[in-house]
C-alpha cells in the first residue's frame, strides 16, 4: 500500500510517500523557522497562512521525488492533532480534498502516536513491548507501549515541555529561535558542572516532568549576572541542557525500570539532541536496557511518521469520514 503524508500541526509544511509502512519513496520539509525566528517562538496566524502558500507544492514535490502519480496512492494520511488548530485545518482539508477527487481512504493521525512511529523507520526498529518518550517543543511524553494500537500514557510535562524550555531559555540568552540546536552547539565546549541548576523530579512515584523550574532559575541566574559574553552565554547553555538531560534519563530509566521493559525509544525534536542520545545509551548500558532513535530527519516533525502510522491505521479499518475534524489538544 502506498500512502501519502501530510503534516502541518505547527510550522513545518510537510508531504511524504510512503510504502507498506516502512518504506520512505520521498519526504519533502518547508521550514517557517526563517519567518518566525525574529519573534523567538511560533506565530499561530503566520504559521496558517504559510501552510496555505505551501502545501500544493510540497505535495507536488513529495510524490515527483517518489516518482510516483497521484493516480498510484492508495490512501492519505494527515494530522490531526494535537497542534495549532489553524495549521492543522490546512493538512487535514487538503487531504480529505484529496482522497475525495481519487475516491481513497484517509485517515486522521495522532502527531503523538506519529512521532512514535518514527522509531519503525529506522533499520533497527524496536519490538514490543518499550517505553517510548515523545519530546519536543510541545510535549515531553512518557509512554509504555505494548502494541500498534496501545499507548500507555505513563507521565507527561505539567507545565513545560523540554523542548520550550530550550527555546525560552534560548530566547532569554539572545541565540533566538529554534532554542535546541544553538544550545547544544555552544555547550559542547563547556563544563556542565560549572553552574548547579535544579533537577525537578517530583515525588518519587511519578514520572511526571516540570521543567519551569529549571527555566525560573535560569532567568534568576542571568538577572543577578553579567551574560554580555559568547563565554558566560556558553556556560549558562551547558549547565541548563545538562540539567534537563539529568531529568530525562532518570525519568526513562525509572520507567523501564519499573515496567521491566529492557527497551527504550526516543522521538520528537529533543531527541535529535545527541549530547541527550548518548547520555541515555550510556546510562541505560549499564542496566542493559536498549535505547533506539530515529534519524536526525525523523526527529523533528515531518510526513513519513505521519505516513507510517497511518499505513497501520488504516489496515485496521481506522478511516475518517469527511465530517471529521481536528483536535488541538493532546488525546493519548
Amino acid at each position: 500500500m502506498i500512502v501519502l503524508g501530510i503534516e502541518s500541526s505547527c510550522d513545518e509544511t510537510a508531504a511524504a510517500v510512503v510504502k507498506d509502512g516502512t518504506h520512505i519513496l520521498s519526504s519533502v520539509i518547508a521550514s517557517q523557522i526563517d519567518v518566525h525566528h525574529k519573534y523567538g517562538g511560533v506565530v499561530p496566524e503566520l504559521a496558517s497562512r504559510m501552510h496555505l502558500e505551501a502545501i500544493t507544492p510540497v505535495v507536488d514535490q513529495a510524490l515527483e521525488q517518489a516518482l510516483i502519480k497521484k493516480e498510484e496512492i492508495d490512501a492519505v494520511a494527515a494530522t490531526r492533532g494535537p497542534g495549532l488548530i489553524g495549521a492543522l485545518l490546512v493538512g487535514f482539508s487538503f487531504a480529505k480534498a484529496f482522497s475525495f477527487a481519487r475516491n481513497i481512504p484517509f485517515t486522521g493521525v495522532n502527531h503523538l502516536e506519529a512521532h512514535i512511529y518514527s522509531l519503525f523507520l529506522t533499520d533497527t526498529p524496536p519490538e514490543f513491548p518499550f517505553i517510548a518518550l515523545v519530546v519536543s517543543g510541545g510535549h515531553t511524553n512518557i509512554y509504555y507501549v505494548t502494541s500498534h494500537d496501545h499507548f500507555e500514557l505513563m507521565g507527561q510535562t505539567r507545565d513545560d515541555a523540554a523542548g520550550e524550555a530550550f527555546d525560552k531559555v534560548a530566547k532569554m540568552l539572545g541565540l533566538g529561535y529554534p532554542g535546541g540546536p544553538v544550545i547544544e552547539q555552544m555547550a559542547k565546549s563547556k563544563n556542565p558542572d560549572n553552574i548547579v541548576f535544579p533537577r525537578t523530579l517530583l515525588d518519587k512515584d511519578s514520572f511526571d516532568f516540570s521543567f519551569s523550574g529549571i527555566k525560573s532559575a535560569v532567568a534568576r541566574y542571568i538577572h543577578d549576572h553579567d551574560i554580555s559574553t559568547l563565554e558566560e552565554k556558553a556556560r549558562i547553555a551547558a549547565s541548563f541542557q545538562e540539567a534537563v538531560i539529568d531529568v530525562l534519563c532518570q525519568k526513562l530509566i525509572r520507567a523501564a525500570k519499573f515496567k521491566n521493559c529492557t527497551r527504550i525509544g526516543i522521538s520528537g525534536g529533543v531527541s535529535a539532541n545527541q549530547t541527550f542520545v548518548d547520555r541515555l545509551r550510556q546510562t541505560a548500558a549499564t542496566d542493559r536496557i536498549c535505547v533506539f532513535a530515529p534519524a536526525p530527519s525523523l526527529c523533528g516533525d515531518n510526513a513519513a511518521m505521519i505516513a507510517a502510522r497511518g499505513f497501520t491505521m488504516i489496515q485496521q479499518g481506522d478511516i475518517c469520514n469527511f465530517d471529521h475534524d481536528v483536535f488541538s489538544r493532546n488525546r493519548i
